[in-house]
């Protein structure tokens, strides 16, 4: 990639967002577009009966991906206006549309209908990543679902739970982000042929009053953009709302992404879970031994960046006066397209790392079978409390018992010795081979595997075979 060293260069073109995203949020694939929506509302104002020649659409054709951006920078230098510009640069291309290019429409026809289609393309592809990261945690998730580890609440050892079975909370989460933006976009909408206030009085005027006209102009439209139908009502913009409602579902993804990479770098700290590493990565430049969760970190950076962009648009949206004002402009084309540039990158980051998890086995179960005894109390209490045992006197003893072992542990550095302390006390009424038998960690994860099976097959599977096969791929070929 070229570029100039002596200007700012956003870190989402050169170290975080994908090239496929980066298309989307680009100026060809923006002007490409502009110029297709010229077309198709040409295409449809010729249907309905105005006089526009098949020649005037077949040279607008001709030139629909050939930018020439020279001429449309040059007079936007003097006209201060882009749209103004980018019609006077096709018309130089196509002298005999020229009268035709945008006839009747207003900036926001090309402007928003654009910002609309960049929306679901972009939607799209975030929801095809974050298909592919539910896929490799499911597998993930059906690998090790049989696997105890420690649990925690307050961040302390609870019971146990499986390896598996935590990936399932982690899929979950995003399960729901899948579900909301799904929502999202099966409301979308173009904006339409609406006008300078949004009445559309200009094409009232073309099409001498005829109504049915006017509405079937805007029909053919999104017929020919891809979509089944424009917004009711609008000012002269899309309501600012609907960006807001899409960077707030792209703050869910950040959100579920920071939970997964804050987890990881728990266990990875515990020594339990590790991010991949490269061979010849390096993770510290002081201490060569280290293995830096340089990845999860990076998700979590760029979560809290994308978090706090989604209340850009929800200012914007607050803030519109009447039927539109300008002062959206500035901020949605970096706040919109940064979210999605940001959200691209933590789903690029989160499938690399979910596709080469380090799981380390043995420290996982040394790690359950230090704190297992103290787990194991309360079964060993239920199991006497059957034999005849005083509950309140059980708990006590064991407590006792409990609070013992740990001191040695923590005081002494000695190994823990509260089952043999048990096994010792004659007033429990198990023998020391009953008690021992009550270190089995399978008996400590509950429905775990079960649970794990039944998510994959009645919650993962199902949005796997919406999105997971595909194809990343332009539905406009742009």
């Amino acid at each position: 990639m070229e570029y100039s060293r002596d200007r700012y260069i956003s870190p989402f073109s050169t170290r975080y967002a994908s090239e496929e995203m980066q298309h989307i949020f680009s100026e060809n694939f923006k002007f490409r577009t502009w110029r297709r929506l010229w077309i198709a509302l040409a295409r449809a104002e010729q249907e309905l009966g105005l006089d526009i020649t098949d020649e005037q659409i077949a040279q607008m054709e001709a030139y629909k991906d050939d930018i020439n951006y020279d001429v449309a920078e040059a007079r936007e230098a003097v006209v201060r206006h882009d749209v103004m510009s980018h019609v006077f640069a096709y018309s130089q291309q196509c002298p005999a549309a020229a009268p035709i290019i945008h006839l009747g429409a207003t900036s926001c026809y090309v402007g928003d209908n654009t910002d609309v289609i960049i929306l679901r393309e972009a939607s799209e592809l975030i929801l095809r990543k974050a298909a592919q990261v539910i896929k490799n945690l499911a597998d993930f998730a059906e690998k090790y679902k049989a696997l105890p580890c420690l649990a925690y609440t307050h961040l302390q050892p609870a019971q146990l739970t499986t390896v598996g079975k935590r990936a399932t909370l982690w899929i979950n989460e995003l399960l729901m982000d899948v579900d909301n933006l799904a929502f999202q976009l099966s409301g979308l909408k173009l904006l339409g042929s609406k006008g300078t206030t949004g009445t559309q009085a200009s094409f009232m005027e073309l099409f001498a009053g005829d109504e049915d006209k006017v509405k079937k102009l805007e029909a053919r439209i999104a017929e020919e953009m891809g979509f089944e139908g424009c917004v009711s009502v609008s000012g002269q913009t899309y309501s600012r709302k609907v960006d807001s409602y899409f960077l707030s579902v792209l703050s869910g993804f950040a959100q579920s992404a920071y939970k997964f990479s804050n987890d990881l770098r728990l266990l990875q700290s515990f020594e339990e879970l590790e991010e991949p590493f490269e061979k010849n990565q390096i993770g510290s430049s002081a201490m060569p031994y280290k293995r830096n969760p340089m990845r999860s970190e990076r998700i979590s950076a760029l979560a809290r960046y994308v978090i706090c962009d989604s209340v850009n648009p929800a200012m914007t949206a607050a803030t519109q006066w009447f039927e539109r004002t300008l002062d959206d402009s500035a901020n949605k084309r970096i706040s919109v397209a940064e979210a999605f540039l940001g959200v691209d990158a933590i789903l690029n980051i989160y499938m690399n790392i979910t596709s080469g998890l380090v799981v380390n086995e043995n420290v996982i179960r040394r790690r359950v079978m230090e704190k297992l005894p103290f787990m194991a109390t309360e079964n060993i209490m239920m199991e006497s409390v059957k034999r005849g045992g005083d509950r309140q006197q059980l708990h006590e003893m064991l407590r006792v018992h409990s609070h013992a072992a740990a001191a040695k542990v923590k005081l002494e550095g000695g190994a823990n010795d509260l089952i043999q302390r048990i096994a010792d006390d004659g007033n429990i009424p198990m023998t020391e081979a009953e008690i021992r038998a009550e270190l089995d960690p399978s008996r400590y994860i509950g429905r775990c595997v079960s649970q794990v099976e039944e998510f994959l097959r009645d919650d993962a599977a199902p949005v796997l075979e919406k999105y997971h096969t595909r194809e990343m791929t332009s539905r406009l070929s742009i």
